[in-house]
């Protein structure tokens, strides 16, 4: 059986020829800088790419100003798994989770498993590891960790950075939702999220521009389950589903100038 080194360390069997390929393929993938040292030359990268990027409510950092302010913004790091498998279809499938309603923020939104980093943690991808196993039990032996993406900001400006793993063997895996964060996990194609159909949006503002945010619509097959999938997950997902078909979104993304505020605290958040 084929396999592929993983950016951790480890080295895990591929179930398909589809997954070994895939894994070399994102193991290429090279996020762009997110800081220049000449403002000016980031500003023209930042008019010439930001109708490219995915919903304010979860902008990639590479197209921000953050970079000329460092005194000013000084984010908490957090990271999410992109875990994708191969479905009965031969599809490709994310996990996914539910949030606990008893939680005081995001409660009941759909989300990646993943949280802020610890102390302890050396980097984005053990972040994102430790916590999808204490959310959803997922071992991260399971998991073959094939790419970074570049880091996001959330609503509350949080910086958050995907991480793309792939599960090598889905019947291993056994969902243990830790009923304090999580109250369902799921899967849903991929490909949806650079599909047109089940999508809504709506206009929002942010310093005075006007940005696109999005919403997904998935019904599971068998429990006949509704969930909606928007903000920062619906944006990280966008950009991992169009890296992972190579392909653009069938939809605009959003067509601001993005601004920064020129003092960032814990209170600044996108409205």
């Amino acid at each position: 059986m084929a396999s592929s080194r993983s950016l951790n360390g480890g080295s895990l069997p591929f179930s398909s020829q589809r997954l070994l390929a895939l894994a070399q393929q994102l193991s290429h993938y090279k996020p762009p800088p997110c800081s220049l040292d000449d403002g000016e030359e980031q500003e023209r990268i930042i008019e010439e790419t930001v109708g490219k990027v995915v919903s304010q409510v979860g902008v990639q950092e590479s197209v921000t100003p953050i970079a000329q302010n460092p005194e000013n913004f000084k984010p908490k790091r957090a990271a999410v798994l992109i875990c994708l498998f191969q479905g009965d279809a031969g599809d490709l499938r994310v996990i996914l989770t539910k949030r606990s309603s008893r939680l005081t923020t995001h409660s009941g939104e759909v989300s990646l498993p993943g949280g802020k980093a610890e102390e302890g943690d050396k980097d984005d991808i053990e972040t994102a590891s430790r916590e999808a196993k204490e959310e959803i039990g997922l071992d991260p032996s399971l998991v073959n960790i094939v790419t970074v993406l570049e880091p996001f900001l959330s609503k509350h400006l949080l910086r958050v950075v995907p991480v793309i793993g792939i599960l090598t063997d889905k019947k291993a895996f056994k969902p243990t939702p830790n009923p304090a964060e999580v109250d369902e996990v799921f899967d849903a194609p991929l490909e949806m999220f650079i599909k047109d159909k089940n999508r809504t949006e709506e206009e929002r503002e942010w310093m005075g521009e006007k940005y696109l945010l999005h919403f997904f619509e998935y019904e599971t097959e068998k429990e006949k389950r509704k969930y909606i999938i928007w903000g920062l997950t619906a944006g990280v997902l966008i950009r991992a589903a169009s890296l992972v078909y190579q392909q653009p979104p069938a939809f605009l993304e959003q067509n601001p100038k993005f601004k920064f505020p020129k003092i960032v605290d814990r209170n600044t958040v996108m409205r």
